[in-house]
């Protein structure tokens, strides 16, 4: 049987082409990163972990829609508008839900 994140992962890449927003979450940090399967590279990444965020003392909640605010910018900036979100094998809501949120208010479409 295989684990919610393959069946994800594999939904994904079966389905579209677009580039995909990776989100994981520690007990402490939450990660968000685009990646680009066809060449297997990271084009843009965003962390609580980096010292410009870190040293804000935010609550988890804030820090994630920080991050995706933050991610979405990025992206932006590339000139990249549509990606694919891949949750991992979390569930659709708490810090994921206001992470993708936060992205999409920023104008990112997925």
């Amino acid at each position: 049987m295989k684990s919610r994140a393959q069946k994800i992962r594999f939904k994904i890449k079966k389905v579209t082409n677009r580039n995909r927003l990776s989100v994981f979450k520690s007990n402490t940090h939450i990660y968000a990163q685009l990646i680009d399967d066809s060449k297997g590279v990271t084009l843009v990444s965003a962390a609580s972990i980096q010292p410009s965020i870190k040293k804000q003392n935010l609550k988890r909640k804030e820090a994630a829609e920080l991050i995706g605010k933050e991610i979405a910018k990025k992206i932006i900036s590339k000139g990249i508008k549509d990606v694919a979100f891949d949750r991992g094998k979390y569930k659709y809501h708490g810090l994921i839900k206001i992470l993708a949120d936060a992205a999409r208010n920023e104008g990112l479409n997925f």
